[in-house]
């Protein structure tokens, strides 16, 4: 099975509300992504080729690739402004993969068909305490290697929820929730070297507020960074803009005690002190569990619930890559160790 095959996509077909909402947002279908899609069908019948994916669905190709990369970059070249200029790639990005994943992959699990995990899955109710924002880059989305999605396969898109950077409908959808919560009780997991631990956290959260566990709602909403080591420094920076703008004030970070997760056996890590979107959020709920004030709140196993997915997630992946002829050991890039 080549990795370079073409897929054709069927043009005529729009993307309805039911199939973008299915592949993990609660939102409607962005502006931006509608007018993208609308583009690329267009452009396909005035050139009369038809629109191709390759191998992996998420990246043009052949003859369709090479008119609208020009069409695309004229368009990018003409916007004034570097937000237009985001807004325009994020969709672009997510049109892309909307379309050239259609048919082929599963819109709960985002893997081929033939290698769907979710009866595999057992989900899991999440601390209603807390809420779980994903923040992912839109090279990122459908993904099959992503591990960001098994938040909401497990715990349910109310309490784990997608946002996909640079779309406007669902940054906006999570800066309004971090607003009615106020910036005390929103929390960025990001290592860097002012990164507040969960201990702390918990118990600034508890300092500022009278009984964060007692309200009702979530008591804590944390965001889980989601894309390459290289575009999270972006966005990141694009969050402390925006908190700024709201609060005249950075938001926290947190770092967690983490070790390298069980992805790090297939797919490479710029370091082994590096883990993926999943661990990282599966050893946030174990530290918190261990804080009195949540310790009965079943933390511990919701953790080991997002765990065990992961482990089916990998084995699937591995599953697929020695059916595929590929090898299935983990390409080290550099052994520097990267805060």
């Amino acid at each position: 099975m080549s990795s370079s095959r073409e897929s054709e996509v069927e043009a005529g077909e729009p993307i309805t509300l039911e199939e973008w909402k299915a592949w993990g947002s609660i939102s409607s279908l962005p502006s931006a992504v509608d007018q993208a899609i609308h583009d690329l069908k267009l452009l396909e019948k005035q050139i009369n080729a038809p629109m191709t994916f390759d191998g992996n669905h998420g990246t043009l190709s052949g003859v369709f690739k090479i008119q609208e990369d020009k069409k695309h970059r004229q368009k990018y070249a003409s916007l004034s402004s570097s937000e237009d200029k985001l807004q325009f790639f994020s969709a672009r990005q997510i049109a892309c993969r909307l379309l050239g994943s259609r048919g082929y992959l599963c819109q709960k699990c985002w893997l081929a068909r033939s290698d769907c995990m979710c009866s595999r899955v057992n989900m899991c109710s999440l601390s209603p305490k807390l809420h779980l924002w994903l923040y992912m880059h839109p090279k990122d989305f459908l993904r099959q290697n992503n591990t960001g999605k098994l938040l909401w396969q497990v715990f349910g898109i109310d309490t784990a929820s997608l946002c996909l950077y640079g779309i406007a409908e669902h940054e906006e959808m999570m800066w309004n929730s971090f607003t009615r919560a106020g910036r005390d009780k929103v929390w960025c997991l990001y290592p860097n070297n002012n990164a507040a631990t969960v201990s702390d956290a918990v118990k600034f959260l508890s300092e500022t507020t009278e009984d964060p566990v007692a309200k009702e709602g979530p008591g804590m909403h944390f965001i889980l960074i989601d894309g390459t080591w290289s575009n999270s420094t972006a966005m990141l920076h694009r969050l402390q803009d925006k908190a700024k703008l709201l609060w005249d004030q950075e938001l926290c970070c947190m770092s967690l005690n983490t070790g390298a997760s069980a992805m790090h056996k297939l797919r490479p890590q710029p370091s082994w002190d590096r883990t993926c979107t999943a661990a990282a959020a599966i050893g946030l709920l174990h530290e918190l569990h261990h804080i009195p004030e949540l310790s009965y709140t079943g933390l511990e196993e919701q953790a080991n619930a997002l765990e065990n997915s992961l482990e089916v997630l990998l084995e699937a992946l591995t599953t697929r890559r020695r059916y595929m002829g590929r090898s299935i050991s983990r390409k080290i890039r550099h052994n520097r160790d990267i805060c």
